[in-house]
């Protein structure tokens, strides 16, 4: 049931109080509180068991001043601004000296979006501040693009912090925001930090200017760990020519797959399967909500069949390779172990 105006103003309280709520955006879900209040903030990394030098991105709503938040702000910014916000488009700015480091992993830069949801534009005009949110899933988990994936997560667990849950229904896009850093324009330009729904081209259009790879130094980022957005579950990535015959040894030594694939048709071999769209938007929407549903099936491993490699690929590959880098070597051992 979608959020009212009473559940929203309510939520508002919880956050001017200091308390963590959940809310929708067209990307995930995300675990909110004040940016501002640093108790409030360090409950977020509690609750997620997050690394407190991992940082966050703070929601804005779309009339905020982004002056408020961060200094230096090049002609860049403002472009993409009026081009993707609101919208799935985190940009990486200077932190204003006054906002608490807390929400940058105690780095000088700082996170910033305006979530294009209804929910999450009249919850940031209730509360008229700036909301620090990650996904709303314990650290390194898949992310939740329902409100039930939400209390998956949270509602059983003794230790809960979250609130409040406002559902806004099923998250449109499906994964996490691009994230681009423009806090060192001067020297580096802008770096690409997380593909997302905006693309690299997206952006050079607006911009002229086509945006580097992450470098060493590049600030820190929010789902940019190696290994993110993981099932428990093992999961291993097979490519199209050798998904029919893996799935026939799997079988065959009894092992028990769970099976996100596009081919329009394969055999069944006694594994769970779910079919996803073939188009990356659509493939993008429908992706966390399959992880979850694999996971819980009981399965040895998940299996996804490689995707394409086009550009407009790369936000949802870059999710199942850190979705499957804990996992090597899992399905070698399957296959040549009773």
């Amino acid at each position: 049931m979608t959020a009212t105006n009473n559940d929203i103003q309510a939520a508002a309280k919880i956050l001017e109080s200091g308390g963590l709520v959940a809310f929708p955006t067209e990307t995930v879900y995300g675990l909110g509180a004040d940016a501002e209040n640093i108790a409030a903030v360090a409950r977020i990394y509690t609750a997620k068991g997050r690394p407190s030098n991992h940082p966050v991105i703070v929601h804005l709503a779309p009339e905020a001043d982004i002056h408020h938040w961060a200094t230096a702000i090049p002609d860049e910014a403002h472009q993409l601004i009026r081009a993707f916000w609101p919208g799935p488009l985190t940009l990486i700015l200077k932190r204003a000296a006054h906002i608490p480091n807390s929400v940058s992993g105690g780095q000088d830069s700082i996170g910033l979006r305006c979530p294009s949801h209804p929910v999450a534009q009249a919850l940031l005009r209730a509360f008229k501040g700036g909301i620090a949110a990650p996904s709303a899933n314990k650290f390194g988990h898949v992310s939740p693009t329902t409100a039930q994936h939400v209390r998956d997560e949270f509602e059983t667990n003794s230790d809960n912090l979250v609130e409040a849950i406002l559902d806004g229904g099923q998250s449109d896009v499906g994964i996490e925001s691009t994230i681009l850093d423009l806090s060192r324009m001067s020297t580096h330009g802008p770096v690409l930090l997380r593909p997302g729904h905006v693309s690299a081209t997206d952006i050079a259009k607006v911009i002229g200017t086509m945006p580097r790879t992450p470098d060493a130094a590049a600030p820190r980022a929010s789902g940019t760990l190696d290994a993110h957005y993981a099932p428990h579950t093992p999961v291993a990535i097979i490519e199209t020519s050798l998904l029919i015959k893996t799935l026939e040894q799997l079988n065959a030594l009894g092992r028990k797959v769970a099976l996100i694939h596009r081919s329009t048709y394969l055999p069944k071999h006694n594994q769970t399967q779910c079919q996803l769209p073939l188009s990356a938007d659509g493939y993008a929407h429908d992706l966390y909500a399959a992880l979850r549903e694999m996971d819980a099936t009981g399965a040895d491993i998940i299996l996804v069949e490689a995707l394409p490699r086009e550009a407009e690929w790369q936000g949802v590959n870059d999710r199942l390779q850190r979705a499957a880098h804990d996992s090597q070597g899992v399905l070698s051992r399957l296959l040549h172990t009773n």
